[in-house]
This record gives C-alpha cells, sequence and structure tokens, in this order.
C-alpha cells in the first residue's frame, strides 16, 4: 500500500515512516510543506495520505486545504489527517463531500500503532475515522432533535460515528447485533435520517447533521 506522508517536525516524520513501512507500506513521498505535498498527491495519487493539518509556510491550515485540493483533482483519494488539537471546522472541512476515505486523528493516537496503523488502513479502504474526542465534543453540543436521543442511543451514535461496525459496537455494549440495529434505526427516525446499511454513509450523515448543528 502506497503512502504519502506530510509531517514538517523531522523526527516525527521520520518515526512515521519506520512505523508504516514496519508495517507494510511504501513511503513513496514524505515532505514537510503545504505546496510540496499537494504536488505529490497529484504526482503519485497514493493508496493513502498521512497529514499534518499545520505545515509551512504559515503553519495554519495549509495540509487539510493541500490534502482537499487533491481530493477535488483526484475525487476519492484517500487522506488521514492528523492534528495537535480538536478543531471542529477541521473534521467539518474533511467530511464536506461526502463521499467517505477520510480520517481525523489526534497526534496522541500516533502512540498507540495498533490503533494508528488501523486508522489508516479503515480510511485506505475506504472508510471514515473520526478521533473519539472529536466526535465526545459533537454530540455533548446536542441540536434540538439529537437532544431527544436516550442516553444508551447517544452511546450508540458515538460508537458509529467513530466508524465502529454494528458488531463491535454490540461487543463495547454487550448489546445484541439486533437490538444495536434496533437503536440506529431509532437514531435516524429521531433525527430524520434515511437508513442505510453503508457503514460509511450512515457515519457521514450523522456527522455532518450533528456538526451543522453544533
Amino acid at each position: 500500500m502506497r503512502v504519502v506522508l506530510a509531517e514538517d517536525l523531522y523526527l516525527l516524520r521520520d518515526g512515521l515512516v519506520l512505523l508504516l513501512q514496519s508495517h507494510g507500506f511504501e513511503i513513496v513521498a514524505a515532505v514537510d510543506t503545504g505546496p510540496t505535498l499537494l504536488a505529490a498527491l497529484l504526482e503519485h495519487r497514493p493508496d493513502v495520505a498521512v497529514v499534518d493539518v499545520r505545515l509551512p509556510p504559515s503553519f495554519t491550515d495549509e495540509g487539510l486545504q493541500a490534502a482537499l485540493a487533491a481530493r477535488r483533482e483526484v475525487p476519492g483519494l484517500p487522506v488521514l489527517v492528523l492534528s495537535q488539537h480538536v478543531e471542529q471546522l477541521y473534521a467539518r472541512e474533511l467530511l464536506a463531500d461526502g463521499t467517505g476515505a477520510v480520517g481525523y486523528l489526534l497526534k496522541d493516537r500516533v502512540f498507540n500503532a495498533d490503533q494508528f496503523i488501523d486508522a489508516v488502513r479503515r480510511v485506505a479502504s475506504g472508510g471514515t475515522v473520526m478521533d473519539p474526542s472529536v466526535i465526545a465534543k459533537l454530540v455533548a453540543r446536542p441540536t434540538p432533535s439529537s437532544g431527544t436521543l436516550t442516553p444508551r442511543e447517544r452511546e450508540v451514535l458515538t460508537l458509529m460515528a467513530e466508524g465502529r461496525s454494528n458488531a463491535a459496537i454490540g461487543k463495547q455494549l454487550y448489546l445484541s447485533e439486533s437490538a444495536v440495529g434496533k437503536h440506529i434505526a431509532s437514531i435516524f427516525g429521531k433525527l430524520n435520517l434515511p437508513v442505510s446499511d453503508d457503514d460509511n454513509r450512515r457515519v457521514l450523515a450523522v456527522l455532518a447533521y450533528l456538526q451543522n448543528g453544533a
């Protein structure tokens, strides 16, 4: 699996390269600025990009903007964004086109190698990965409709938004898959969203609704 990596801190960039290579990924480019990231993404069209939000020259959101620009040229290009802090605006921008194959993680998650590698693979396969801290912020600020959710439905919603399958949600909450399915149907009904068996699509729908009301 081919990866383009963007990180301006040399030691972290080198560490990520070694970590990804140790799990069988091929690093086709490792860059440290927004312009070089965009060029690398358009040249290599990797299986997945791992991108720091803040890159030179201004250290604002060059990494994110370069990734979004590349996705406009290469629709569905898988991008996993790393950020030092929770920024709901970044998550909203990343999800805006609704095509999936995106992820948003805090940099702290990198130190859990299994979790980080799993996130890279899930994004590369077309899934959506949102950091639990981002989801917690969104769910903690209820919209008029989401305020009617029961505590159990909020737990299910949070795990759904993290990209968890029905089986994984059931295992974590000690529920049967059929019970999880009933909770999900109730959630979509209360949020006026269509029920879908497409995990990626339903997560994007829930996140979009929560973000619009946040």
